[in-house]
Parts: structure tokens; sequence; C-alpha cells
């Protein structure tokens, strides 16, 4: 019979205790929103756009305070004079600072825009996560009525609505409403249609959720990616909306002024002084690029696709 081998501590080396490197990582951990900041402060283009949109609020804010010209005062002696250093942006039919009146219109149409895009989201959230979340013909009923009310055009809107509560701000504001909202109760309609058969959503249910505090406690607080991408691209688009319709002579009344009116007193005098078009034109096509490009970044940087 063999015998069995013997183990003796000469035998056994110890290899040492290294407690300081115990807890070491190679990478800290981070939430999903730093990881999106991140990323987004990776994207020069997306910086750009923020700087940009930045330093249009601040000029919009600033110069109608700052300027030694008011938006209504008139200077015979200067009428239609193109850009120098007193008017930076040149004069208008009237003697007016157009510099003025084009920060004193980005007020206006950046107001409008806000406002909109805010009644829109808070409408589109509610109503589409209520349609995805109940399903069945409930969902089949909201999303055909969401169809119809988008089908109508806004200057449709702009004009019924003049008729009934005449015109002003809050009659565009309605209206870009009316129609703006559609497209966000569609995203979060589907975002909630994938998430409420997730476990977590299954979990709260089992333990006694109801679907209003599942639907305010877990699947729209996830859903608040592609609604903060939908919002920056919501604005432009409302920008654009009101810019349109100002144009067309169903904006903002006097003595108020947009960049739609201005370009549409601008385009008057585009054959004999262009600029008066060109300085609303671009300060919209500006800040309609500014969102466009930071709605794109937000895009790639709260996509979970794209975590490393």
């Amino acid at each position: 019979m063999e015998h069995e081998p013997v183990l003796t501590k000469e035998q056994f080396v110890p290899v040492g205790k290294r407690l300081e490197n115990s807890n070491a990582i190679s990478r800290p951990t981070t939430t999903s929103l730093q990881d999106a900041w991140r990323r987004l402060r990776q994207n020069k283009v997306a910086l750009t756009a923020i700087i940009i949109l930045v330093l249009v609020l601040l000029m919009a804010l600033l110069v109608p305070v700052f300027s030694s010209y008011s938006m209504s005062s008139q200077d015979g002696s200067a009428v239609n004079k193109g850009p120098t250093l007193a008017h930076i942006f040149g004069t208008d039919s009237l003697g007016r600072d157009l510099s003025v009146r084009c920060w004193e219109g980005a007020r206006v149409s950046l107001f409008i825009a806000f406002v909109a895009t805010f009644v829109n989201l808070i409408i589109g959230v509610f109503y589409g996560g209520i349609s995805g979340y109940a399903g069945g013909r409930v969902d089949l009923f909201m999303m055909r009525l969401v169809e119809i009310v988008t089908t109508v055009p806004d200057l449709l809107w702009v004009i019924l609505l003049m008729v009934i509560m005449g015109p002003g701000l809050h009659t565009i504001i309605i209206a870009i409403s009316i129609t703006g909202w559609g497209s966000m109760a569609r995203i979060v309609r589907g975002q909630i249609l994938q998430l409420k058969q997730s476990e977590y959503v299954m979990a709260s249910r089992t333990l006694g959720g109801r679907g209003r505090w599942i639907l305010l406690k877990h699947l729209i607080p996830n859903t608040m990616g592609p609604i903060i991408i939908e919002l920056t691209f919501s604005i432009p688009n409302a920008i654009f909306t009101e810019a349109t319709l100002s144009y067309l002579g169903l904006g903002v009344p006097v003595p108020l002024s947009s960049w739609g009116t201005l370009a549409n007193e601008g385009s008057r005098m585009l054959l004999l002084y262009p600029y008066q078009l060109l300085f609303p034109a671009l300060l919209i096509s500006i800040t309609m690029l500014g969102f466009n490009l930071l709605g794109d970044g937000l895009r790639d940087a709260l996509d979970p696709k794209m975590r490393n």
C-alpha cells in the first residue's frame, strides 16, 4: 500500500497581501447621464451649437436693454441706411435701428417657440403615455384622433382661431400647439409600448403598483432621452412656423415684431435694401441650425448603443 505524500510548510511560499490594490478598478463607474454628458462634450459640433444658442439668447436679452436706441424710436435723417458702426444692422424705412428690432424680435420668436414647445411637451407626453400604456381600442382611438388633428395645416388653424379669438400671441401659440404635440405623443407612445413589458414594470405591477404610479414613476422617466431629443427639434420647428405665419401677415400684431414680421418688412425692400431681409433671415437660419445640430448631438449622446 503506497503512502500518501506528506505536505509541509516549506512547500508553500506565501505571495503576500496587496490590500492597497484590492479595491482598485480600471474605470470609475458613471451614470447614464454622466456618460451622455461626457460624449456630448466630445462632440465639437454640438458644443459649437450650444455656444451659438447661448450667444443668441444673451444678445436677445442684453442688446435691447443696453442699446441707446429703442425698438420704436425713429430717426428721419437715417432712413434706409446700410450697416454702420452706429447702426450695426442698418436702419429701416422709418429710420429705426434694425439691430434692436432684430433682437427684440428674437425675444418674441423664442418666447412663442419655447411656450408652444412646453405645451406640446405636456400634452404629448401624457397623451402618448396613456395611449401606449392602455393599448387596445383606447390606443387605436387616441392615435386616430392624433392623425385627424395633425392632418389639418397650421395655417387653417391660425385663420380659424383668429376668427374666434382675434389676433395675438396667444392665438399663434395655441395654433402651433394644436398640431405640434402629435409627434411627441407618437414618440412617447412607441417607447411606452416597448417598456411596459419590461421586468421592472411587471415587478411593480406584482407588488400592487397601479397604472398611474407605474406610468409616472417608471415608464415616463425612462423615455426622457427621446423626449429631450424631440424637444430640441420641436423648438426650431416652432420658430419656423411662427416666422412663416408672420411672413404671411398672420403673426404677432403691431407694435410687437418677430423675426417673421421683420422678414416680411424686409422682403418689400429686397431689391433696394437687401440687408433688411438678410439679417432677420440669417438669425432665423442660425438659430434653427443650432437647435438641429444640438438635437443630433443629444441623439448620439443619449443613445445607449453608443456607450463605451
